[in-house]
């Protein structure tokens, strides 16, 4: 990707200082997605590379995955996963615990989400600690997925997830990278 598409991307996701608290930058994607080119460029983006790869399943992140990952899903003609919260799925389900910075959470699918041998596209909108990434890695692979790469449309590679993911033998695509001070 060039530098030129990188910047025009970072250029319209806003940071919004000393949030959720003081000395962080959050990297709000609700700009970009209110920009119908920007938006666009990155759903191109992010299927490009996996065009004609027979993609069965698209899983997205709760909540902003989701967004990012149905138009991933539509554009590759794949299937859609939710990720989600703890609670939120209606069926029977598998769980996944995550560490935060103060405590843990946890995220699920259901269960006959993915079929063993399929091929899986994860999705969110940032990738920064990489914990919940993590966790929904080992939700697909547990069930028999293979995970082809992990997308996310921001890294913030100070905090190490995209390595993290890595780590796992995921490949991991990401769009623009924000270092802050």
């Amino acid at each position: 990707m060039s530098e030129t598409t990188s910047m025009n991307l970072a250029d319209s996701i806003r940071a919004i200082p000393d949030y959720p608290r003081p000395g962080i930058v959050f990297r709000d994607i609700t700009t970009l997605l209110g920009d119908a080119r920007a938006f666009r460029r990155v759903v191109d983006e992010l299927v490009q590379p996996f065009a004609g790869l027979k993609i069965a399943k698209i899983a997205g992140i709760e909540a902003r995955g989701f967004i990012i990952g149905g138009a991933v899903a539509h554009q590759l003609s794949a299937g859609f996963i939710p990720v989600r919260k703890k609670g939120k799925l209606p069926l029977e389900t598998l769980r996944a615990t995550y560490a935060l910075e103060y405590g843990t959470d946890e995220i699920e699918i259901h269960r006959d989400a993915v079929q063993p041998g399929e091929r899986v596209l994860l999705v969110d909108d940032l990738v920064a600690t990489g914990g919940t990434a993590e966790a929904a890695v080992n939700l697909l692979s547990g069930l028999g997925a293979e995970v082809v790469a992990a997308c996310f449309i921001v890294d913030l590679p100070d905090l190490g997830g995209a390595d993290r993911i890595r780590r796992l033998g995921v490949p991991v695509r990401t769009l623009v990278s924000f270092t802050d001070p």
